[in-house]
Protein backbone atom coordinates (compact mmCIF):
# COMPACT_ATOMS: atom_id res chain seq x y z
CA UNK A 1 0.00 0.00 0.00
CA UNK A 2 2.57 2.67 1.00
CA UNK A 3 4.52 1.70 -2.18
CA UNK A 4 2.05 3.33 -4.05
CA UNK A 5 2.14 6.94 -2.26
CA UNK A 6 5.49 8.14 -4.04
CA UNK A 7 7.51 11.08 -3.56
CA UNK A 8 5.10 14.03 -4.66
CA UNK A 9 2.84 12.04 -1.97
CA UNK A 10 5.02 12.04 0.61
CA UNK A 11 5.74 15.52 0.37
CA UNK A 12 1.78 16.29 0.07
CA UNK A 13 1.89 14.34 3.74
CA UNK A 14 4.22 16.51 5.34
CA UNK A 15 2.93 19.55 3.99
CA UNK A 16 -0.17 18.81 5.47
CA UNK A 17 1.53 17.74 8.69
CA UNK A 18 3.40 21.36 8.91
CA UNK A 19 0.07 22.86 8.09
CA UNK A 20 -1.78 20.82 10.89
CA UNK A 21 0.56 20.94 13.76
CA UNK A 22 2.96 23.87 13.03
CA UNK A 23 6.18 23.94 12.73
CA UNK A 24 7.08 24.30 16.87
CA UNK A 25 5.03 20.83 17.25
CA UNK A 26 6.73 18.57 14.40
CA UNK A 27 9.96 18.09 16.15
CA UNK A 28 7.82 16.88 19.35
CA UNK A 29 5.56 14.83 16.94
CA UNK A 30 8.78 13.08 15.46
CA UNK A 31 10.11 12.15 18.83
CA UNK A 32 7.39 10.75 20.57
CA UNK A 33 6.99 8.68 17.61
CA UNK A 34 10.54 7.62 17.67
CA UNK A 35 10.30 6.61 21.20
CA UNK A 36 7.03 4.69 21.07
CA UNK A 37 8.58 2.30 18.09
CA UNK A 38 11.75 1.93 20.06
CA UNK A 39 9.65 0.39 23.06
CA UNK A 40 7.74 -1.22 20.94
CA UNK A 41 10.78 -2.74 19.04
CA UNK A 42 12.24 -3.78 22.72
CA UNK A 43 9.29 -5.24 23.85
CA UNK A 44 8.82 -7.35 20.83
CA UNK A 45 12.28 -8.65 21.17
CA UNK A 46 12.01 -8.92 24.96
CA UNK A 47 9.00 -11.81 24.18
CA UNK A 48 10.74 -13.42 21.34
CA UNK A 49 13.72 -14.11 23.38
CA UNK A 50 11.49 -14.98 26.15
CA UNK A 51 10.02 -17.49 24.27
CA UNK A 52 12.99 -18.46 22.55
CA UNK A 53 14.50 -19.69 26.43
CA UNK A 54 11.26 -21.36 26.87
CA UNK A 55 12.21 -23.96 23.81
CA UNK A 56 15.43 -24.32 25.02
CA UNK A 57 13.85 -25.12 28.68
CA UNK A 58 11.76 -27.81 26.98
CA UNK A 59 13.84 -29.55 25.20
CA UNK A 60 16.58 -29.92 27.48
CA UNK A 61 13.68 -31.34 29.88
CA UNK A 62 12.88 -33.57 26.86
CA UNK A 63 16.60 -34.92 26.77
CA UNK A 64 17.05 -35.48 30.20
Amino acid sequence: MLTNIGIPGLILILLLALIVFGPKKLPEIGKATGQTLREFKNSARELTKDDSVDEKDKIIENKS
